[in-house]
């Protein structure tokens, strides 16, 4: 990536680290679940340099749609730490709906400005976060038993 600048090579690296983090998680909750669950907090903890990646591309005057993305992993995961960790609120089966909207909203809409600017800032890793995307997709469905 050595024509990129800073601010644009941050973030190509965040939405790959993010994603293949999530790749990570998925699986270890399908296969090892206690272990998953000891290290679940690192999938959340990503929120703060990805807010701080939105910060940046704030400050060098980059486009909405590379920022958003970081901002929307934030609320994700303030969210996803509020009703998990914090409230303990049980949302996921049954699906109580007053969570499971926002919830899905926020982390389909930061995965999905974390890939689409990749296709005209970086092709080879847009290809790259598309395998990784698909993946975690998969993982995550075949980790909840569906």
């Amino acid at each position: 990536m050595p024509a990129l600048d800073r601010s644009l090579r941050l973030f190509v690296i965040t939405s790959l680290v993010i994603q293949a983090t999530l790749v990570i998680f998925f699986a270890l909750r399908k296969w090892d679940f206690p272990l998953a669950m000891a290290v679940g907090w690192v999938v959340y903890a990503l929120a703060v340099p990805a807010v701080a990646v939105s910060v940046i591309l704030i400050r060098a005057q980059r486009p909405w749609y590379l920022w958003i993305a970081g901002l929307l992993y934030g609320l994700w995961a303030i969210l996803g730490v509020l009703v998990d960790n914090v409230l303990r609120v049980q949302w996921r089966a049954p699906i109580l709906s007053s969570v499971f909207v926002p919830y899905l909203l926020l982390y389909i809409g930061s995965m999905m400005f974390y890939w689409w600017p990749l296709a005209r800032i970086h092709r080879p890793s847009w290809f790259i976060y598309t395998l990784l995307y698909i993946l975690s997709t998969l993982l995550n469905v075949m980790s909840h038993g569906w």
